[in-house]
């Protein structure tokens, strides 16, 4: 059954794709996908971490089913995956952690900085890996899928 907690992280990661859309320039045809990419992937972060899971696994699964449907939408809609994907991370990425990391380091609560910094570093580097591994495997399916039909 669908409920509020469920659409309401949904809406809140769509807005803000909708504007980076907006902002990247994206082919008008591709912002509703593009921008229901991010909500879902923000949709699935929240939910992984509001169940008292770590951030940093939840920005790697979430950014995996980002470059997933990334991936989908730019064989379907015949586009770069990058029209989806780049709007699609910009909800993960972690801004808070970096404004909250640098106002530690002002205050000279140093430890607080290192481990905040640590942790958003972390959260950048899942989001890069969540890409690239689903990226990876992607290719190698697709390898694997023509030598089995060029034979």
């Amino acid at each position: 059954m669908i409920t509020w907690e469920m659409i309401v992280p949904l809406i809140m990661g769509f807005a803000p794709t909708l504007g980076f859309c907006l902002l990247f320039h994206v082919p008008a045809n591709h912002i509703l996908p593009a921008a229901l990419i991010g909500g879902l992937g923000w949709a699935a972060y929240e939910l992984w971490t509001s169940t008292g899971n770590n951030k940093v696994i939840g920005c790697f699964l979430a950014a995996c089913l980002v470059g997933l449907l990334s991936d989908i939408s730019a064989r379907t809609l015949k586009e770069a995956s990058t029209v989806f994907s780049i709007p699609g991370i910009m909800p993960l990425v972690p801004g808070a952690g970096m404004y909250y990391t640098m106002l530690e380091l002002i205050k000279n609560d140093f430890s607080q900085a290192a481990a905040l910094g640590s942790e958003t570093l972390f959260m950048a580097g899942a989001i890069a890996l969540g890409l690239m591994v689903v990226g990876s495997v992607i290719r190698i399916i697709i390898s694997i899928k023509r030598k089995i039909y060029s034979t």
